[in-house]
């Protein structure tokens, strides 16, 4: 007798351990992605953007994330990016926030000046290090690519390699300062000159990167993140 009601007391315990274990959440982090037309995937579907694609690569790899928040726009600059995000009032999902920050090719496309940008850039940085609970190795920084390489810059009053210059200057501010504030920076700008090497790498407008091209930033977002997950 006593030797069954003790074997009934272990099982019960066992049943409580395993109920108390099923019950405890798994983790779900979200993401929160700032910038213009490259964030919110002009002329490719939403499951193509970058952060669609980063997050579905996170979940194969165990790691749990909802839906993206994106505020971006086609068009959008620094101070219009910064307006934007005052007016929606974001709520940032406490210490499980992931944010992205990819803005400036408006701003190089309308020959704005390089040190204003630097300035705006900066505050935003500022923002998405407040959205990420000042966590710096939640923040990711993606430059900017260069749309010189594609074939609508064909009829641009400036060639490609005046293009890819100026390219290559704003990412040069937007590396420095990301550095600088101890934030991760991921470079796709390498990855957006290979169109002769793989011309699916565009959208069909000629202009905007392809579902294929961002699979390539998501690749290099998820791996980040995934670091940043572990520590």
């Amino acid at each position: 007798m006593l030797r069954n009601f003790l074997l009934l007391i272990l099982v019960a315990a066992s049943l409580t351990l395993i109920t108390n274990f099923t019950m405890i959440p798994e983790k779900t982090y979200h993401m929160l992605c700032l910038g213009d037309s490259y964030t919110i995937g002009e002329s490719v579907t939403e499951q193509e953007r970058f952060p669609m694609q980063t997050v579905e690569l996170l979940k194969k790899d165990g790691i749990n994330f909802d839906k993206p928040t994106i505020i971006a726009k086609t068009g959008w600059t620094t101070d219009e990016l910064a307006a934007a995000i005052k007016g929606v009032n974001y709520k940032a999902h406490s210490d499980n926030e992931f944010v992205t920050l990819l803005i400036g090719v408006n701003n190089q496309y309308r020959d704005r000046d390089a040190e204003q940008y630097r300035k705006e850039f900066i505050e935003l940085l500022h923002t998405a290090l407040q959205y990420a609970s000042n966590k710096s190795n939640h923040v990711f920084v993606i430059s900017i690519p260069d749309w010189g390489a594609t074939p609508f810059a064909v009829n641009d009053r400036r060639s490609r390699e005046e293009i890819g210059k100026a390219i290559d200057l704003y990412n040069s501010i937007n590396k420095e300062e990301a550095l600088n504030a101890h934030l991760n920076y991921i470079d796709i700008t390498p990855i957006s000159r290979q169109l002769k090497e793989h011309p699916d790498f565009v959208a069909g407008d000629g202009l905007h990167p392809s579902g294929k091209m961002y699979g390539e930033w998501a690749k290099l977002l998820a791996r980040k993140i995934e670091e940043a997950v572990e520590r």
